[in-house]
């Protein structure tokens, strides 16, 4: 099944049509085309040659995700699938039939009529196309544009021109959310590196002036704004890696029960009370092999929440648990650890937010990033993380790890 009109169950195509048909509406069919594809097409080039793999696979011009817009050798529209009556709010009936510009009339940033710069059908005869670029429709919404010409010869007179159509919406939201992650990073280095930048100065110019002890303190400052920055500086990383999929997991055998306990006598000799953490270990767990760099982030982003915005005793618990994925090998292929506290917990209508980039529970400091940072961490491994009310009404965070053991040791 070629392309064809919105809807219909086949289409010319641009080397079947040797007399234009007329545009047809969903369910006709032009006996014309079945002739004509018997015939030879030799001397056809550009799009078209070979076996259409619209006739292999079945594809509807209504399935593709873009708008598709074709006109023939005069200009006609035959084609508008359900994408592009979507984008341009213009139906299909309305549109085919019509002369390309006249169906979809676009005009660039300058306002400009588009069709009438380009002229395909008059323009260059070496030139194929047009690469993608921002157009106005009627109304000025922005949409996404790429045209094809289609040519029985390089340098032979148009006999479709195809037409791409893409909502910029999504690029738009890409967009803000860079333009975000920019105002965010910026703020976020501004402060430590105002005060490093303060601290060495004045102990450049004053350094006689000051103790020792003074000077120790001025120079610890320094330091923990500068592992600041670091700490910022390996988010962006991780941000990069997990959003173009080159995160990448080094896997070996990690105790997840000794990771905790670090973590937790940390914590205790930076002054927060031992009582304040309760660790449950559910025994046996099963081996479990993971980036202990990346599992020790983990914990460390779900603890700091925990201790920073929640209240009461911190509990973590590590159990072992079925996989999250669908295994044949037991039902305890994974293991899984929850940190809930007695806080005021997250807000329901936050829950679906609380791993999105730049979501913050409280206005107690933080980037928003450390929860996007740690579900893509465990969605490399192959697991999941949930996020929920616990028994005591705070906050609970529930991630689980399959076993993962590394193949060439199977």
């Amino acid at each position: 099944m070629g392309v064809g009109t919105s809807g219909a169950k086949s289409a010319p195509r641009a080397r079947d049509v040797r007399d234009t048909p007329a545009p047809r509406r969903a369910g006709q069919h032009d006996d014309r085309l079945d002739a004509d594809r018997d015939t030879d097409h030799e001397g056809d080039h550009g799009a078209g040659l070979g076996s259409e793999p619209g006739d292999e696979l079945g594809i509807d011009p209504d399935d593709l995700p873009d708008g598709l817009v074709i006109a023939d050798e005069n200009g006609r529209v035959i084609c508008f699938n359900a994408a592009a009556a979507r984008i341009t709010a213009v139906p299909a009936a309305t549109a085919l039939g019509r002369h390309l510009e006249s169906a979809l009339p676009l005009e660039d940033l300058e306002g400009r009529r588009w069709w009438q710069l380009t002229d395909p059908y008059g323009g260059l005869a070496i030139r194929v196309g047009q690469p993608e670029r921002n157009l106005l429709l009627p109304g000025g919404r922005e949409v996404l544009v790429t045209a094809r010409y289609v040519r029985t010869a390089p340098t032979g007179p148009v006999r479709r021109v195809v037409v791409s159509l893409r909502d910029t919406e999504a690029r738009r939201r890409t967009e803000r959310s860079h333009a975000e992650l920019i105002a965010t990073v910026a703020h976020e280095l501004r402060s430590p590196l105002t005060s490093v930048k303060g601290f060495t100065a004045t102990l450049l110019a004053k350094w006689e002036r000051f103790t020792d002890d003074q000077k120790k303190l001025m120079l610890e400052t320094v330091d923990a704004d500068a592992n600041r920055v670091t700490r910022l500086i390996a988010e962006l990383l991780d941000i990069s890696r997990i959003d173009s999929g080159r995160l990448e997991v080094r896997r070996q055998p990690v105790d997840i029960g000794a990771a905790v306990g670090r973590h937790i006598q940390a914590y205790v000799t930076s002054g927060q009370p031992a009582d304040r953490f309760l660790l449950r270990i559910e025994q046996p767990l099963p081996p479990l092999w993971a980036d202990p760099d990346k599992i020790d982030q983990v914990l460390s982003n779900l603890l700091e929440n925990a201790v920073r915005h929640g209240e009461g005793t911190v509990t973590i618990d590590v159990t072992p648990s079925a996989s999250p994925r669908e295994r044949e090998d037991g039902e305890n292929a994974a293991t899984s650890v929850t940190v809930s506290d007695e806080g005021t917990g997250i807000p329901e209508e936050s829950m679906n937010r609380v791993f999105t980039r730049f979501w913050r529970g409280s206005k107690r400091g933080g980037t928003g990033l450390g929860l996007y940072i740690v579900k893509g961490i465990v969605e490399a491994h192959g697991g999941t993380i949930t996020v929920g009310r616990a028994p005591g009404g705070g906050a609970e965070f529930r991630f689980t790890l399959p076993v993962g053991t590394p193949a060439y040791l199977l």
